[in-house]
């Protein structure tokens, strides 16, 4: 079944879990601040980049999984090479409105082809691989839940891309950050009310056991 505990929170270390959105979110709250305070671009750059390896060492140290702090890692790499190559302090936040863009556009097709990306991703994860695809209620739970990861991309991308050109770097950090850590654990949460209503398919070799 998925509407145990042990369930929800396999769905939320998915993506990622509290720690991958702490790798992702504090190397963006350390290049504000020092942006704020020192008004120079390359050295908040700097303290970004400095944030996001501190936090891949910890993980390291403590011996904890470091898949999605290394994904944090390369992820601000990239956002500073975006900002330092245009000069504008608001380009560091264009990666991840592209990535929106590519996850939102990923999980509509899917769902539109009838492979939903929580199916995918979740089935093996839940124990039923891909028994769900011959589970007709479980199949429209996965679409549902799909629906509402569809709706925070796009969601994102209509709130923040007009803030991104009107060159208000403060107001984008902070709406960034308010649209990452609450509608992230939002919207798993929602993606597990959707699927604990449905119990899962077990696989046609379980039955025969």
């Amino acid at each position: 079944m998925s509407g145990s505990a042990e369930d929800k929170e396999k769905i939320v270390s998915a993506f990622g879990g509290k720690k991958g959105l702490i790798d992702a979110g504090f190397p963006a709250i350390a290049f504000l601040i020092s942006f704020n305070i020192t008004k120079d671009l390359w050295n908040s750059l700097i303290a970004s980049i400095a944030i996001s390896v501190v936090l891949t060492i910890i993980r390291l140290v403590m011996k904890d999984t470091i898949q999605h702090a290394l994904s944090g890692f390369i992820g601000t790499l990239i956002s500073a090479w975006f900002a330092n190559r245009t000069g504008n302090p608001s380009d560091v936040f264009v990666p991840k409105l592209l990535t929106n863009l590519g996850y939102g556009t990923v999980y509509l097709i899917a769902n539109l082809v009838g492979w939903p990306i929580l199916g995918v991703m979740l089935g093996p994860i839940l124990g039923e691989n891909f028994a769900w695809r011959n589970d007709p209620a479980r199949k429209k739970a996965y679409i549902r839940a799909s629906w509402i990861w569809v709706g925070l991309f796009f969601g994102r991308l209509v709130v923040q891309t007009p803030i991104y050109f009107s060159d208000n770097l403060n107001l984008l950090g902070a709406v960034n950050l308010a649209m990452g850590y609450p509608l992230f654990f939002l919207t798993a949460y929602g993606t597990w009310v959707v699927l604990r209503g449905v119990p899962t398919t077990v696989p046609p070799d379980e039955k025969s056991d």
